[in-house]
């Protein structure tokens, strides 16, 4: 953590700060960070559930700088298996030059770990309830047809009157007239449909939440492909 960067991982961490959305402007980067508010902000950028930037004020006064890096270390830090010393803090906070780069150049790896864990996850979940939603609807979409053909089938105006927003409504609205077994049978199915619709609004949640992934995995590829093109350029000048 407290390793010299060379020139090349210099520039490379810069770029990876520069596509980070910050409230204020970069400027120098040993100052910028010395109240902690802004590494509080490049972790929430990846994980906003992981900080409330309300914990932490800006300031120029050393004691305000050492409670913000504090809450940093307690609230937010050590969900990513990540700590900075106490005496690193007090440097960082003092603005001595070279700290604060080793510092984020390791809670970058931590969130880039991060990163590839919860995106592991999410494949996973997804995929198992993707494959047991779709067993479940096709059964269900069996037993519903079932049911009509037993009640005598609908017609094209029912199958209007039953969709009013997007969304089925129950069939007891709709077929009052049916017997009151078939109707309750219709009913359950209906509320089947309406289940599914709502775990479909959630996977698609999750479509986005990966998409945003993603979107950070080729941020970090065009990082390493541009840290790899320098350190072949650099070899050919050799």
């Amino acid at each position: 953590m407290d390793r010299e960067l060379n020139e090349e991982e210099l520039q490379d961490l810069y770029a990876w700060i520069d596509k980070i959305p910050l409230s204020r402007p970069k400027r120098n980067i040993t100052r910028d960070f010395s109240d902690g508010v802004m590494a509080a902000e490049v972790v929430r950028y990846f994980f906003p559930k992981l900080v409330d930037l309300h914990n932490y004020i800006p300031a120029n006064s050393t004691q305000q700088k050492l409670s913000n890096w504090s809450v940093l270390n307690r609230k937010v830090f050590s969900k990513l298996n990540f700590h900075v010393p106490g005496e690193t803090v007090r440097r960082i906070v003092l603005s001595t030059s070279g700290v604060i780069e080793p510092i984020l150049c390791s809670l970058r790896e931590r969130i880039d770990k991060k990163l590839e864990h919860t995106t592991e996850n999410i494949l996973d979940l997804d995929y198992y309830d993707t494959r047991e939603q779709e067993k479940l609807h096709a059964v269900r979409q069996t037993e519903a047809k079932r049911a009509v053909q037993l009640a005598g089938g609908e017609t094209k105006k029912d199958d209007k009157s039953r969709v009013k927003n997007g969304r089925p409504q129950p069939a007891v609205l709709c077929y009052s007239d049916m017997d009151p077994a078939f109707r309750l049978i219709l009913q359950e199915k209906e509320q089947a449909v309406m289940a599914l619709q709502e775990t479909v609004e959630l996977l698609q949640m999750k479509v986005s939440r990966l998409e945003h992934l993603v979107h950070l995995k080729d941020m970090r590829i065009d990082d390493l492909t541009r840290h790899l093109e320098t350190y072949k350029a650099k070899g050919n000048t050799r």
